[in-house]
């Protein structure tokens, strides 16, 4: 079944579900899933998870219905950047959500406008919101995985390079099947790139960057 798109009308009522979807993800599903995780972890270890869970379930499935619900990228930016707001001002008011915010940073909100401008940019330049679609899954899914190893074996945030080895041998061939050899080494990069601590930059910023970014060089050249 293709939904039907190009309507304005269509597509304002799917950016509502996608909204409504992303609400019911962080204020139910993410908070029951911490409040189980935390029986037998540290909290900071619950936070973390769960803010993994937040990047998959809102960020990472958001992103590939984009191109099957959406005929421009007016309305799914809007969306990210109505909910970059609404992540930033419980920091600003410091009525934090904390099964996944915390006082020390506000990645959370580096996401959402991360996601909205990716795929905004992919949408104009490449006119294909695919090509917005896979940096965004490389930060949704990718850096969930490393994240998900990382604390799996630590206990703790690190950048061990084996959540990197994880990352990769996700998005690699993810961006290899959509986009082919530019995704591919997309994927590759932005694993490695996922690495290192670049402040003020965090990863939330510099995978999907990075991935973008090698995607514009490479595409062009007809690879």
């Amino acid at each position: 079944m293709v939904l039907p798109k190009g309507n304005i009308l269509y597509e304002a009522l799917y950016a509502t579900i996608a909204f409504i979807w992303v609400i019911l993800v962080v204020q139910v599903i993410s908070k029951k899933f911490y409040e189980a995780v935390v029986k037998t972890n540290p909290h900071n270890v619950a936070v973390y998870y769960t803010r993994k869970l937040i990047h998959i379930l809102a960020g990472g499935l958001v992103a590939i219905s984009v191109p099957y619900l959406f005929s421009s990228p007016l309305l799914p930016f809007t969306l990210a950047m109505v909910l970059a707001v609404s992540t930033y001002l419980p920091h600003k008011t410091g009525k934090l959500m904390t099964w996944f915010q915390t006082e020390d940073n506000i990645y959370e909100v580096h996401f959402c406008i991360m996601w909205g401008v990716i795929v905004t940019l992919a949408w104009i330049i490449f006119k294909d919101p695919w090509y917005g679609v896979i940096p965004v899954s490389f930060m949704a899914f990718g850096d969930a995985v490393t994240g998900i190893v990382r604390n799996a074996i630590y206990k703790r945030r690190t950048k061990a390079w084996i959540g990197n080895i994880a990352m990769m041998a996700f998005c690699a061939p993810i961006g290899f099947l959509v986009t082919g050899i530019p995704g591919l080494v997309a994927g590759i990069v932005s694993s490695i790139i996922e690495h290192f601590e670049l402040n003020p930059l965090d990863d939330n910023i510099t995978v999907p960057l990075s991935a973008f970014l090698v995607l514009l060089v490479l595409k062009p050249l007809g690879l």
